[in-house]
């Protein structure tokens, strides 16, 4: 065989991992295994590996690359100033980069919040608050306070430039460390998270790999190169934007549902489509990321079942036992893949509703206002699914319906086109679209399959 790359996937419940001829231009082998976190990765790595068969065998370590959210994912915890403000362009920075927020924290910390966060063992805190030359109080208070905790996570500080030296200096004397980036909302309205997201990306690859004992799995693999999302999201924008020799597909929304969480991704400018409605709130990124760490379909299905039970879904107690026991079960006849298809509607639901945008009508002193919070995603064109439970689903496309239009304020795909990925290589295509994106591009559109 030709040129191969090897992409992998370390997921919370599977190790996926696909191979590539680069020369032929053609998907070779696909394979999955059960996720070895808590004994020895490496052993769901050759699993996988395994499986791919005689013609990724010859594949060296420098030409497979691996994304993971084993072992929970980048769990992070951000800290603002106001929740409406420096809070919330914060949270979007660490979903951006692929973070799970566990704590979210505005103004200065108490000392039980001080605690809260301790005792939560994130792997990165984000500190931010203030605009550039703003307050600073609020951000210096908060450093003193990790630093007397002496938090074992490693910070970003991303906030008042003014006070950032100062915060430094807190927390390095505590005994914390930190790096300092640009503010992630230098200006009122202006959210600026670039740097930001690149250094908690970074410090996923230089400490969380260690710190989740993934290290142990670079003798076999060339790197672990981002968290999952990260690759899924760099998929979305090059299916939606396309590349040099390539065209996207437009606007679209991708949903990947996982055993630990259900992933939304927008890739969509998602202003007001009408005059007459204003804009409430810091405006949104073109490409949006929402993790809910409550929706995933196995360690978390007790959630779920709840969800289906206040919908009048049937669900069946033995076998959301059976789930929350061994995450890596598959369905084993028709009466569990309807279970999972359930399962698999109700966190599409939830989980989009939580990320579309929606009008309100406000009564003021003029009279009734229509104001938009969050995106407008009713003009997307195409809509994405992905993860196991849609991929092998029963009826992926009765999950991906509960995407589009209907009852309700929120501001859904009126008409988008529903697609299945049907070879599962969204995340690989995000790790192949940092050296070959046109390939990338090709082989996730094949992968596309209408619903």
């Amino acid at each position: 065989m030709g040129d191969c790359k090897v992409l992998i996937d370390i997921g919370s419940t599977f190790t996926k991992a696909v191979a590539v001829d680069v020369g032929a231009g053609a998907i070779v082998a696909r394979a999955r295994a059960p996720t070895t976190a808590t004994t020895d990765v490496r052993i769901g790595i050759d699993a996988a590996l395994g499986r791919l068969g005689p013609l990724a065998a010859g594949v060296g370590p420098a030409d497979i690359l691996a994304c993971s959210s084993a072992a929970g994912g980048l769990r992070m915890i951000s800290i603002g100033l106001v929740p409406e403000l420096s809070s919330e362009a914060a949270r979007r920075a660490a979903l951006g980069a692929g973070a799970k927020i566990v704590g979210h924290h505005s103004h200065e910390l108490s000392d039980e919040e001080v605690s809260r966060i301790a005792a939560a063992m994130p792997d990165v805190v984000l500190l931010a608050g203030g605009t550039d030359g703003g307050n600073r109080r609020t951000i210096v208070h908060n450093a003193a306070a990790l630093a007397r905790a002496r938090i074992a996570a490693p910070v970003v500080v991303a906030g008042n430039k003014s006070a950032q030296d100062e915060v430094c200096a807190l927390l390095r004397g505590g005994g914390v460390a930190c790096v300092a980036v640009g503010n992630v909302m230098p200006q009122i309205g202006v959210i600026e998270v670039d740097a930001c997201r690149q250094a908690i990306r970074e410090i996923f690859i230089e400490r969380i790999v260690h710190a989740k004992g993934l290290d142990d799995a670079l003798e076999r693999i060339g790197g672990i190169v981002m968290p999952t999302p990260v690759a899924v999201l760099e998929a979305a924008q090059l299916l939606s934007l396309g590349c040099d020799g390539e065209p996207g597909i437009g606007e679209l929304v991708v949903v990947d549902v996982g055993g630990a969480t259900t992933d939304v991704y927008s890739i969509a400018a998602g202003l007001p489509r009408h005059a007459a409605v204003a804009l409430r709130g810091l405006p949104e990124p073109f490409a949006k990321r929402t993790v809910e760490g409550d929706l995933g379909v196995r360690h978390n299905i007790d959630t779920l079942v709840e969800l289906c039970r206040r919908s009048g879904l049937p669900v069946d107690p033995v076998r959301a036992a059976a789930y929350h026991e061994r995450p890596e079960r598959l369905p084993a006849d028709a009466a569990e893949r309807e279970f999972d298809a359930t399962l698999a509607r109700v966190a599409v639901q939830h989980s989009f509703e939580r990320h579309v945008g929606r009008i309100d009508a406000v009564h003021g002193p003029h009279g009734e206002m229509r104001l938009q919070t969050g995106k407008d995603l009713s003009g997307v064109g195409h809509v994405v699914g992905t993860g196991g439970p849609i991929v092998d689903g029963a009826d992926p496309r009765a999950a991906l319906a509960a995407v589009l239009a209907g009852p309700g304020p929120f501001l859904k795909p009126a008409a988008a086109a529903l697609h299945l990925d049907a070879g599962y290589v969204m995340f690989a295509m995000g790790l192949l679209a940092r050296s070959h994106p046109a390939l990338a591009l090709r082989l996730l559109k094949r992968s596309l399959r209408p619903l």
